[in-house]
């Protein structure tokens, strides 16, 4: 064998076996990667079945979960059925409980108040007696006993704030009358508290000009507040309040004889002045050149119906230290101010808060412009009698944080003012918008979102009705409403009062006056506002069953029905039982008008003065059964007084003996007015021919 052969031969062999070799290998790494591709697959199959499962479970998770939240939701409802139920139950048997307790207190009541009428009787019939008896010298002792003596009180043993109490509701010329009764009542009205506040204004035609200067002169370090209203005094007498060093308010509006004179005296010598009322007088620029140079700390300042200064005399009020401390400020009539005086008015007064411009029929949306430039601190506006203030001003004052606003008489205003109320004006509490022709339903769907308001007025607003108020009850501003006025509102009706008891919980003063077609129905829901405290139906179509319905509102004070002529004698009755009642129970009563109450005798008028001493204001016109006599005897009991005995008119649907007017005399009545009113009417158009 060669070794060529042998190199071929082994090459062979070796060849042969790797071959053999690789191809075990790959036989065996084969079955590997099936074994792999095997176990890939049961893996795989598992991760599948894994997720599958995963899956349905979190469906069958969801499901669950979603049945006990209803399951929850169901317990819970029952829950709050069953906590209702049984708050029913409660409520139920405490309207019961309470219905019974009220029946029992109004029993208990009406039996208490004969048992008092009846003792009042008594001790009348006593002091009675006891005046007939008082010239007899001798009384024996059981006589003595029965006289109702009353207990005497020095009211100078009382301490010395309660006697600053009960002094502080006289007036100047009781405090005066008093200080007269004896030495001890003299040293009561010299406490110095007691002339802090001195109202020189109620005793104006009494008090001479000498006794004003000697009390300013006694008291000059305790006055604080003067009050001169309307005072014909001498100009030497208002320079005598220059003595009052610590003087913070002065009022000498409507006094004639206040000059720029008089004005310098007080300035100089009362520099702590914040409150001065200068109305109605006639001062000029020089007493408003006064005013920044010496009053540094003036906050509330009137210049009302003061027409002799000009905008030079507001341009004054920035020399000095200026009135930049003024919150308040009157200029009520002053026509003669321009836009610019307004100018010079923000450019000095930046801090004002309440501003009242009445009765300026040249007021323009221009002055009020200029004005708020930079007077944005005004929260309180009032603009009664300005015809050509429009839209544009409730623009102009979205800049400031208004919380009262009062426009009356304005055509111009619509219902473009009332979408920027809503917008810029949130905190808005009091509203008033009477006379205001150009307001229509939406301006009070507008209004409805307000949270704050507690007073709205939209007196004679008569475009405004059912719809419209109902929008504005179903926003929030219905739950704090205190006080509406809906007088000559002639589109509303009973469906406005319903709603109006459904959502205004707060309530306490209503007027419905001239809501024509308020009828019965609508009185029954009066009744359910518990709150209200009074209400006018006057020129309303309510009746005696009406009347008989609000007798039923426990917490009504006040109830205005004039001008409703379906009331008859049925609904109201007074006779001498019923003001016997009112004497013995109100003893505070101040002003009492029976006139044309032709039922009621002379006995009346002797209950009055022994039970209402307080009585000031008496008015018996048409009391036919009230003798002169008598009348004059209560004369000297009260302040004023009209009596007369004339027959009552024949439109009070009844003669001088209480008996119904036939119609016949009622036409009768009717030609001899108009004969009267044609007559009148000629004679005036022949004076004005002549």
């Amino acid at each position: 064998m060669t070794p060529e052969l042998m190199i071929k031969a082994c090459s062979f062999y070796t060849g042969h076996l790797v071959k053999t070799h690789f191809c075990t290998w790959r036989d065996i790494a084969r079955t590997n990667e099936n074994v792999v591709l095997a176990e890939k697959m049961n893996r795989a199959v598992t991760c599948y079945n894994f997720r599958l499962q995963k899956s349905v479970f979190h469906h069958w998770h969801s499901y669950m979960e979603d049945q006990k939240e209803k399951l929850k939701n169901i317990l819970l409802r029952i829950q709050q059925i069953i906590y209702c139920h049984k708050l029913t139950i409660i409520l139920t048997k405490w309207r019961n409980t309470a219905r019974h307790k009220s029946k029992k207190k109004e029993d208990e009541l009406i039996l208490k108040h004969e048992l008092q009428l009846k003792k009042w009787k008594n001790r009348l019939i006593l002091k009675r007696a006891a005046a007939e008896e008082s010239n007899f010298p001798e009384r024996s002792s059981s006589e003595v006993f029965l006289v109702d003596e009353t207990l005497k009180c020095d009211i100078s043993l009382l301490p010395e704030r309660a006697i600053l109490q009960i002094f502080f509701y006289l007036s100047l010329k009781d405090v005066i009358i008093c200080g007269q009764v004896n030495h001890a009542w003299m040293l009561m009205t010299q406490l110095n508290s007691l002339w802090n506040a001195i109202d020189f204004s109620s005793v104006k035609n009494v008090i001479p000009d000498k006794y004003i200067v000697s009390t300013l002169q006694r008291w000059r370090l305790n006055v604080l507040r003067l009050n001169f209203r309307g005072c014909l005094l001498r100009p030497k007498t208002f320079r005598s309040v220059s003595h009052c060093r610590n003087l913070q308010e002065l009022n000498v509006s409507d006094c004639p004889t206040f000059t720029d004179e008089s004005m310098r005296h007080i300035s100089e010598g009362c520099p702590g002045v914040l409150c001065l009322n200068l109305s109605n007088t006639t001062i000029t620029n020089r007493t408003m050149r006064l005013l920044p140079r010496h009053f540094h700390n003036l906050q509330n300042l009137s210049l009302a119906y003061c027409r002799r200064f000009t905008d030079k005399g507001l341009q004054y009020l920035n020399l000095g230290n200026g009135c930049h401390k003024l919150i308040y400020l009157d200029l009520s009539g002053c026509t003669q101010i321009s836009v610019q005086g307004f100018r010079y008015i923000a450019n000095s007064c930046t801090g004002i808060m309440h501003l009242t411009i009445n009765d300026m029929p040249t007021l323009t949306d221009n002055c009020v412009k200029a004005l708020v430039e930079k007077c944005s601190r005004i929260t309180s506006l009032v603009f009664t009698g300005a015809p050509h203030i429009s839209d544009c001003t409730f623009r102009a004052l979205s800049a400031c944080k208004l919380r009262k606003i009062r426009f009356e008489g304005n055509k111009r205003v619509t219902d473009a003012s009332f979408k920027f109320i809503d917008k810029n004006y949130p905190n808005l509490s009091h509203i008033y918008m009477a006379d205001c022709k150009g307001i229509t339903d939406s301006s009070l769907r507008s209004l409805s979102p307000l949270k704050q308001l507690t007073v709205l007025n939209l007196a004679n607003c008569v475009r405004i009705g059912d719809m419209g108020l109902k929008q504005f009850l179903d926003g929030p501003a219905s739950m704090r409403i205190r006080e509406l006025n809906l007088s000559n509102c002639v589109r509303l009706s009973d469906a406005s009062v319903m709603k109006l008891s459904e959502r205004c919980p707060n309530l306490n003063y209503l007027s419905l006056r001239n809501c024509e077609h308020l009828t019965a129905q609508g009185i029954g829901y009066i009744v359910n506002i518990f709150s209200l405290v009074s209400i006018d139906l006057s020129g309303t179509d309510i009746s005696n069953e009406g009347l008989n319905v609000l007798s039923r509102h426990k917490k009504l004070k006040e109830l205005s029905v004039s001008e409703c002529y379906r009331i008859t004698d049925d609904g109201i009755q007074i006779t001498d039982s019923a003001m016997e009642m009112l004497s013995a129970k109100c003893h505070y009563l101040h002003i009492l008008d029976i006139s044309g109450c032709v039922l009621l005798t002379d006995q009346i008028l002797e209950d009055l003065q022994i039970g209402c001493k307080q009585l000031r204001i008496l008015k018996m016109q048409y009391c036919t059964n009230i003798s002169k006599k008598a009348a004059q005897r209560m004369s000297s009991k009260v302040q004023q007084q009209e009596y007369n005995t004339n027959d009552p008119p024949r439109w009070f649907g009844y003669d001088r003996e209480g008996n119904p007017v036939t119609e016949l005399d009622n036409i009768t009545s009717s030609k001899g007015a108009l004969e009267l009113t044609v007559k009148k009417s000629t004679y005036s158009s022949e004076d004005q021919a002549a």
